[in-house]
């Protein structure tokens, strides 16, 4: 696997920083080629945030597209490359954003894949591979951003209602991984508050994003269409649902939310049963 690489998207960062910068926030967020991260990323930086976008190598969907929606709302971004389950990765990538702005201020750890395995096929290399990436990428993100992320500066785990309210059948790596981000968001609340940085999670339910339309894997199409009969506000939700509230929790709005998992699920989880 390569070491991480950055590339500029945008004619902003290639002049280098100036004096304006010192009043732009940043943020590193993985897993933005597509889905909820590249909805994080464009929100963000519709906002004025400086992004840099993490993709994994081997990753499918363009994170060069991500990049051209950011410029399209007249945001500045970096490409970088990581794999959230290399330590070497991850401190590389935080570094790309100091080496680009100087400066860190928000850290969303969304990277994370998804494996359909009944409990009787499932080995302890799948199991301790959809962990590492889901849980223990979070853990590394965090730790990598925590020394160089200042008062005010907001980290933002993405949970899931499998593993936070509901339990998922053929699923239990995945379940357990997002169940664990919880208790990490809630003791990285207390431990990091001292400096000032806020820890929150957010909690999306049925999302249309291309690793739910997995069929394979995930609900599929059919599957989806199914889970948002049962929704109150009788829709699917949207990646921008979820990066709505992210933007939020990264906020000054937020400032005296920590240690937090805000659902967003469209009142699934409170809908009574029948």
């Amino acid at each position: 696997m390569s070491t991480p690489s950055t590339t500029a998207t945008t004619a902003a960062v290639e002049a280098g920083v100036n004096d304006e910068d010192d009043q732009r926030r940043v943020a590193v967020i993985t897993g933005a080629s597509s889905g909820i991260g590249r909805a994080v990323a464009v929100e963000l930086a519709r906002q004025g945030v400086d992004v840099v976008i993490g993709t994994h190598p081997a990753d499918a969907h363009d994170p060069e597209l991500t990049a051209q929606l950011v410029a399209d709302v007249g945001g500045r971004s970096v490409i970088a490359a990581v794999d959230v389950s290399s330590t070497a990765q991850v401190d590389a990538f935080v570094q790309a954003a100091l080496n680009t702005w100087g400066r860190l201020d928000v850290v969303v750890a969304n990277a994370g894949i998804l494996r359909r395995t009944p409990l009787a096929d499932m080995s302890d290399s799948e199991w301790n591979r959809i962990l590492d990436v889901d849980l223990t990428g979070a853990f590394r993100l965090f730790r990598a951003a925590a020394p160089h992320t200042g008062a005010g500066g907001a980290f933002v785990g993405i949970s899931s209602f499998a593993g936070a309210i509901f339990g998922w059948q053929e699923h239990v790596h995945y379940a357990s991984a997002k169940a664990g981000m919880l208790g990490l968001i809630r003791s990285l609340a207390m431990e990091l508050g001292p400096q000032g940085i806020r820890v929150n999670a957010v909690v999306p339910g049925t999302i249309d994003t291309p690793q739910a339309n997995d069929p394979v894997n995930s609900l599929g199409p059919e599957g989806i269409a199914a889970q948002a009969l049962g929704v109150p506000l009788r829709r699917t939700g949207r990646a921008q649902d979820v990066a709505n509230v992210v933007r939020f929790l990264s906020s000054s709005d937020a400032a005296y939310i920590t240690g937090q998992a805000v659902v967003v699920d469209g009142g699934l989880s409170v809908r009574m049963p029948g």
